[in-house]
């Protein structure tokens, strides 16, 4: 006997999305970006809590820069689990000096500073303590390594992405859901809050929410999710507006299911695929609007790095002659976008049942 082999529509979409190209590039870019985030104090040179070691002899330094650093290691030992490390980084106590050269005389450790090109002495046991340290990405107007700065941003850029989708689907979902299956006086009010929320402006509503909770870190995350859900109540609404006319929802109806089952077992699995790709969507707006409010000095505050906050502090230098300190964190966001944006056009192509 024949066996015939049937593919899903779901197993369709994903060898769809394998053939693009654009699609597959973006996926495994927002993998890296997410593997970034996740351990970007095991992967940036400076390990230091927010990567906030300064040093201002050597600051707007260009991509490449090096120099020879004497670590003076603190009296005082700092005890951390690797745990605490992995999350917020080394709590660095040990003090960093850069220098032009050194030598040994009379069992004493003679450095030349690279600020004012002084001597200074310290123990001869400190030779262990000196180190090639190179910038890969130059160093900022206080002197803090550009690139760890850069990996430990991500780490706000990618996670908002994901808080505020997650907020958004939390509120949106059930909220549209609702709206479209139940319609009447229901919808009406619905409607009524989704439209009154859809005319403020989103940076705005993002602004007075943040203002209202307060500045950090938490704060925007939940602000921003809290600004995105009428996107997805929408298009949730649309969907099951169409959905609940299938007769396989008559038919659950007519063997009494309840309203929460159909709801949430047999309309919203089939209406998944334009979810996904407006979450795809929201995740990139998410990002563009924490950068907004780091640019205004509402989001992440200092000296938590973010992208958006690098851009506000260097974004005079574009005229100054050091214009990377603008644009690598600008190129980042650029890039992390277009990713989302294209994984969203990929996504929508591919699972497009029509086609």
């Amino acid at each position: 006997m024949n066996s015939i082999s049937s593919k899903s529509l779901w197993q369709i979409a994903i060898e769809k999305f394998k053939r693009s190209k654009t699609g597959m590039l973006s996926f495994w870019y927002i993998i890296l970006c997410g593997f970034t985030a996740i351990f970007c104090y095991v992967l940036a040179p400076d390990n230091s809590n927010s990567a906030n070691q300064m040093h201002l002899e050597i600051h707007s330094k260009s991509p490449g820069f090096s120099v020879q650093m004497l670590s003076v290691p603190s009296e005082v030992e700092s005890q951390q689990s690797w745990f605490s490390i992995f999350i917020n980084g080394k709590k660095n106590t040990a003090t960093e000096i850069p220098i032009q050269s050194y030598s040994i005389k009379n069992n004493q450790l003679e450095v030349i500073k690279y600020a004012d090109g002084l001597p200074k002495e310290f123990p001869a046991s400190y030779e262990k303590y000196i180190q090639q340290k190179t910038f890969y990405f130059g160093t900022d107007k206080y002197g803090r390594d550009l690139l760890s700065r850069l990996l430990i941003g991500a780490r706000i850029s990618f996670f908002i992405g994901f808080i505020a989708v997650f907020i958004s689907l939390l509120i949106g979902i059930p909220i549209g859901a609702i709206a479209g299956y139940f319609g009447g006086k229901v919808d009406n009010f619905i409607m009524w809050i989704i439209n009154i929320t859809w005319s403020i402006p989103t940076l705005l509503l993002v602004i007075a929410i943040t203002l209202a909770l307060g500045k950090g870190f938490w704060q925007v995350f939940i602000a921003v999710g809290l600004t995105m859900w009428v996107e997805v109540a929408r298009v949730v609404r649309g969907q099951v507006i169409t959905t609940k006319q299938q007769q396989y929802v008559e038919a659950a109806k007519a063997l009494g299911f309840s309203d929460f089952r159909i709801i949430f077992k047999h309309i919203l699995p089939n209406i998944l695929a334009p979810i996904i790709v407006i979450s795809a969507a929201n995740f990139a707006a998410a990002i563009l609007i924490e950068s907004g409010l780091s640019f205004l000095g509402i989001g992440a505050q200092p000296p938590t790095p973010s992208w958006g906050a690098m851009i506000k502090n260097h974004y005079n230098y574009i005229i100054l002659g050091k214009p990377f300190l603008a644009l690598i964190p600008g190129l980042a966001i650029m890039s992390l976008v277009m990713a989302f944006m294209l994984i969203g056009n990929t996504l929508r192509d591919a699972l497009d049942v029509k086609a």
